[in-house]
């Protein structure tokens, strides 16, 4: 007799557990993506679109017509306040910016000569496009010192003041004459600081620099702010070394550097030197100090020691024959580079 034996339950739950072990296997090897976003591409970033700014070539500065320039200021003789020779270049600076289309304004104003008496001064500010907004200021002294105290004769008698002085104002009506002849959709402000060369090398840092003193208390444009503002001084003479000055540094790094990598860039390296010098007296620390607008100066120091600002310094030196025409247009290229540079959005 045949007998059907009864199965088992055992096989049943074994394969339940396998398959229990399998499924909690399965989701521990994929519970580390589960809580994953899902792998959705980004959208490329879109950038705001620059204005179409039309380029304009950088043009030439032409340092013979620059030297012309200087050596005009110094055919008045010094440029000493209270002199006939002082109104009269003047008077025809005055004339000389509004010749480019310059809009002039004259700032007279009266300040103490440390010795006693009153002097009698004007800051000539020549505005290109005083309507626009964006502004580049380039300013310079452009009286002269009534003594030859450096000197070791005519002690008493004032310099003709080519290098200090004239040259970076010859610097400054070059750049009108520039501009006139090819327009850019910049505002520039040219300044011609007075009083600036007279003071007391042994006294107070106030007695110089009286122009800019009186222009920082009283600026031209109210709230007046420049994208950039440069002071040349000293920028004429043979053997010429403009070193990166304390205060421009301390008051505008990034403008510093701008300007000294526009002069290498443009092959003027020998004179832009890539050196720190201690901050100096000059107009840009009464502009900083005064209407706090963060002035950089280029100013020639090719000296350690006594003869800093070179032997011409302060001397009869200092003429129309120590005015090297290569300094001029290292200087004044590099200038005209940085306005046309800032308009074209490079700087």
């Amino acid at each position: 007799m045949f007998s059907m034996q009864k199965k088992t339950k055992r096989p049943k739950l074994a394969y339940i557990l396998i398959a229990l072990l399998l499924l909690w296997a399965g989701f521990y090897v994929i519970q580390p993506y589960l809580n994953q976003k899902p792998n959705v591409p980004t959208p490329p970033k879109t950038e705001t679109p620059k204005p179409n700014i039309p380029q304009i070539a950088v043009p030439d500065f032409n340092a013979d017509s620059a030297f012309l320039f200087v050596k005009k200021q110094v055919d008045f003789g010094p440029r000493v306040p209270n002199t006939p020779a002082h109104q009269k270049c003047a008077a025809w600076l005055v004339n000389e910016f509004k010749r480019y289309g310059f809009t002039v304004i004259e700032q007279k104003m009266q300040a103490p000569y440390y010795k006693g008496g009153t002097f009698n001064g004007v800051n000539i500010i020549a505005q290109y496009k005083p309507e626009a907004q964006k502004r580049i200021c380039i300013a310079a002294h452009w009286d002269s010192r009534n003594e030859a105290d450096k000197d070791t004769k005519d002690i008493n008698k004032a310099i003709d003041g080519a290098d200090d002085g004239a040259s970076g104002v010859g610097i400054l009506l070059e750049i009108a004459r520039t501009l006139k002849n090819n327009p850019v959709d910049i505002g520039v402000d040219l300044i011609c600081f007075d009083l600036e060369d007279n003071g007391d090398d042994q006294g107070a840092i106030e007695t110089w620099c009286l122009g800019s003193q009186y222009w920082s208390k009283n600026l031209h444009r109210p709230g007046y702010s420049p994208y950039y503002a440069i002071l040349l001084d000293l920028v004429g003479a043979k053997g010429a070394r403009f070193y990166k000055e304390g205060i421009s540094r301390e008051v505008a790094p990034k403008t510093v550097e701008k300007v000294w990598n526009m002069a290498h860039s443009l092959g003027y390296g020998e004179y832009f030197v890539n050196e720190d010098r201690p901050g100096i007296t000059d107009d840009h620390l009464f502009v900083v100090r005064g209407a706090q607008i963060p002035m950089i100066d280029i100013i020639s120091m090719p000296n350690d020691g006594e003869h800093v600002f070179g032997s011409h310094h302060h001397t009869h030196a200092d003429n129309i024959n120590i005015i090297d025409k290569n300094v001029l247009k290292a200087v004044g290229q590099t200038m005209t580079a940085v306005i046309f540079e800032t308009h074209n959005g490079v700087l």
